[in-house]
């Protein structure tokens, strides 16, 4: 395989605030294996939280640029169980990007889309929420008004989360799924969940801190809403710590290492009664792609990652009013503008 990569400043269409940071553009590191005239691509965007940026990407690309080069690539299987996996298990984001752009170059030279060569159906796919970023009641009524949208997500962890709540259900009546990005306490999430649940929010996503698997056990029975985990959730191991934690889990391709241990992880989670989530880190079409592909494992989608951008570098996946339409041509059906 040839590697190729390419740094890119992704605009936000609007500041982008959750409970700990907010941000107006956006690094991203595209990562193209190209073999036999085909090529695929792959994505991972900048995270200070889990300690990204791209030039750290770009030096551990490097690193392995030559062993990639000359690896028998066959399957991404193959390619993720005996290259990726050994070589960057403790650096997930620039392993995703090289497992997406496997992924995306295998389906390439086989002509189909990975979601049918897995033998899914693309009828009855969740719709994808629509986010509204942290900010004034007022730029966040207006971020709402500007996109009607079936489902928003809604984020929040501040002291003003119920005035948020209550505001933006005076100008929809849709339903709301909640982010706290780990900002509450337990006694606020039990809270919280009695009240949010008479505004018409179906669920809650991460409300205690990443490791607090221990306190979410405590309180998950007096919860009047479910609860889904998203930063608890990065490896194939955290599933089953989540089984009696949460209601629900919600896999990111640059946390959990690409789509082939996100798609282990979505089955490991249906099998143990979870409901299962894909989202996103507000990649480009490139990454919201990948993710896409493993809607027919879900029974929920936050992929309005390349939606919230001022201009996206690439064409995919299409997203209308919340509905998903999978490409039908090859890999993830991703390509640079």
């Amino acid at each position: 395989m040839e590697v190729q990569f390419k740094h890119y400043q992704l605009q936000m269409a609007h500041p982008f605030g959750i409970s700990r940071s907010v941000h107006t553009v956006q690094p991203t590191f595209i990562v193209a294996l190209s073999q036999d005239g085909k090529t695929g691509y792959g994505e991972a965007t900048q995270n200070r939280y889990y300690g990204v940026t791209p030039e750290k990407l770009e030096a551990g690309l490097k690193d392995l640029q030559v062993e990639i080069e000359s690896y028998p690539f066959t399957t991404p299987d193959d390619f993720y169980d005996h290259f990726l996996h050994p070589k960057l298990k403790n650096f997930r984001f620039l392993m995703a990007a090289l497992d997406e752009a496997a992924n995306d170059l295998y389906g390439k030279l086989q002509g189909k889309p990975l979601w049918q060569l897995w033998g899914y159906q693309a009828d009855h796919l969740p719709l994808s929420t629509y986010t509204i970023a942290l900010d004034s009641l007022k730029v966040m009524g207006e971020k709402l008004l500007e996109k009607p949208w079936p489902v928003y997500k809604i984020k929040l962890g501040t002291t003003n989360d119920l005035a948020i709540i209550q505001y933006l259900r005076t100008l929809t009546d849709k339903p709301f799924r909640v982010d706290a990005n780990t900002a509450w306490t337990p006694r606020q999430t039990v809270e919280n969940a009695v009240t949010f649940k008479d505004y018409g929010v179906e669920f809650i996503e991460q409300p205690l801190p990443y490791e607090a698997y221990a306190e979410m056990k405590k309180i998950k029975s007096k919860l009047a809403l479910p609860v889904i985990a998203d930063e608890s959730v990065r490896t194939e191991e955290d599933i089953a710590k989540c089984v009696d934690a949460f209601d629900g889990v919600n896999v990111k391709l640059v946390k959990a290492g690409g789509i082939t241990p996100a798609r282990r992880m979505l089955i490991e989670a249906r099998n143990l009664g979870l409901k299962t989530m894909i989202g996103c880190m507000t990649e480009s079409s490139v990454g919201i792609s990948a993710a896409a592909q493993l809607l027919p494992l879900c029974d929920y989608a936050d992929l309005d990652g390349a939606l919230l951008l001022k201009k996206d570098i690439a064409q995919g996946v299409k997203i209308e009013n919340g509905r998903i339409i999978l490409p039908t041509t090859g890999g993830t059906g991703a390509h640079l503008i």
